[in-house]
């Protein structure tokens, strides 16, 4: 009789783009965006844990909803930095040090060029400390992001697998 052996539950790849934007001119944002405030966590968390929550899912990146608790990012938030429309937020996006992470819009304001307002008054936002490369972090699964980086200038410097 065969034995029967149990094989443990593949986990999906999951790759990553590392990539730069190392031009000297600075494009024009049009918005204008705020520090992060505490009073604004628990708009930012939702609007977050939408915003990632399928990626999340469909590559099996546990907890699905990253944030619960302020906590979670109080070490950040001098970097996290907000799109507000009539005292709510539209998007958000943290600088730390020359990358731009956590660019996020609410999925009721997505296809409305938030997303790229955001991206370039990040670029904006760390050319005023200095002229090195900007870089960025994108999972290979989330092409819509992948093309508007790519579409404002930035270009793929290498692929990671994460797992």
């Amino acid at each position: 009789m065969e034995s029967m052996q149990r094989h443990p539950e593949r986990l999906p790849e999951v790759w990553a783009y590392e990539m730069w934007w190392d031009k000297e001119e600075t494009p024009v944002s049009d918005i204008s965006c705020v520090p992060f405030e505490e009073v604004y966590f628990e708009e930012y968390k939702n609007i977050y844990n939408a915003c990632f929550y399928p990626m999340r899912k469909a590559l099996d990146i546990e907890p699905y909803n990253w944030y619960s608790e302020y906590s979670q990012m109080a070490d950040k938030t001098d970097k996290v930095f907000l799109l507000l429309n009539e005292g709510q937020i539209v998007g958000s996006v943290a600088c730390i040090g020359n990358e731009i992470d956590d660019l996020i819009v609410k999925t009721s304001d997505q296809k409305k060029g938030y997303g790229k307002q955001l991206l370039l008054w990040a670029i904006n936002h760390i050319r005023q400390n200095n002229d090195a490369p900007i870089t960025l972090h994108v999972a290979e699964w989330n092409q819509g992001a992948l093309q508007l980086y790519e579409k404002v200038g930035f270009t793929i410097r290498s692929k990671e697998k994460i797992r």
